[in-house]
């Protein structure tokens, strides 16, 4: 059997432990965090340096391989989601559980000291993506909510952070935020990776013309950008000559619960309704001071 590294709630590697020797280092600014409130999102935060990300890229390539060692340890894993057959958009969840980088990127403090401070207190891990988009024919992620995929977890008290593994630019379909569609209600989910007007048919006149007027938040690679869990966010195809490639950290709020008593990812305990997320598949990463 494959080892998991779900097993292990503390880094493994040294590729992130000399980060921590000055967590201070790594707070965000008054001026970001009211930037964050007003806007629902943050960007340009550099945490990863050149090292990590070769190293992570190294663990990537070998995870989109077929047979790779670990496979069934995914929580989802699409080699495609793409809705056009012409198009490939790799989305997986769950590389935390086979490679060391990804499991210890969790730990990183570039990234736990910011999300502390916007989800003002302890940050515990929900879960991890893999969003890929090769050079020439990258497929598209549809514009969506987070939390209306999350709603099985509760109060809303969660946060995203998409990490460039490659430069993100607008021409090779880098995020798109709607600014300030974090104060919108809940909406429907209509589709992750299909048609980017779909969610025309659950917004309002003013809404639809707000999204038609997106800002590409363009990153090097080993930057973030931290977003709300209603921001409404996609991003366009890949046609570029070179491949996008990100990972995303979910994490929340310590003290958020389940919300039903069935498995919350595929493959994993059960967590009973009510009862706070904890335990091998959700480990606290950072306490708050």
């Amino acid at each position: 059997m494959p080892t998991d590294y779900a097993d292990f709630h503390r880094p493994i590697s040294e590729l992130f432990s000399p980060s921590d020797s000055d967590p201070d280092r790594f707070r965000l600014s008054d001026e970001q965090l009211e930037f964050y409130h007003s806007h629902g999102y943050v960007s340009r935060i550099r945490v990863l340096d050149d090292a990590q990300i070769d190293a992570l890229r190294d663990e990537l390539a070998e995870l989109t391989q077929p047979n790779h060692q670990g496979s069934e340890l995914w929580y989802e894993y699409n080699s495609n989601e793409s809705a056009d057959p012409n198009r490939v958009l790799f989305h997986a969840l769950g590389a935390w559980r086979l490679r060391a980088g990804f499991h210890d990127l969790l730990w990183n403090a570039a990234f736990t000291v910011p999300a502390s401070q916007l989800l003002g207190g302890s940050v515990r891990f929900w879960h991890d993506q893999l969003f890929c988009k090769p050079a020439e024919h990258g497929g598209v992620v549809a514009w969506h909510q987070d939390y209306s995929y999350w709603t099985r977890t509760t109060p809303m008290a969660h946060l995203t952070c998409w990490i460039g593994l490659d430069d993100a630019t607008a021409e090779n379909g880098c995020l798109q935020y709607v600014a300030g569609s974090h104060e919108w209600d809940l909406l429907p989910i209509t589709g992750l990776a299909g048609d980017m007007e779909a969610i025309r048919n659950v917004l309002s006149e003013s809404q639809w013309e707000q999204l038609n007027n997106p800002t590409a938040i363009e990153l090097k690679a080993g930057e973030c950008a931290f977003h709300h869990p209603l921001m409404i966010h996609g991003s366009f195809e890949n046609s570029t000559a070179n491949p996008r490639r990100a990972t995303v950290v979910n994490v929340v709020k310590d003290g958020v619960r389940s919300d039903s008593n069935e498995p919350l990812l595929e493959g994993t305990d059960a967590i009973a309704e009510d009862e706070a997320l904890s335990g091998k598949f959700y480990p606290l990463l950072r306490a708050s001071p």
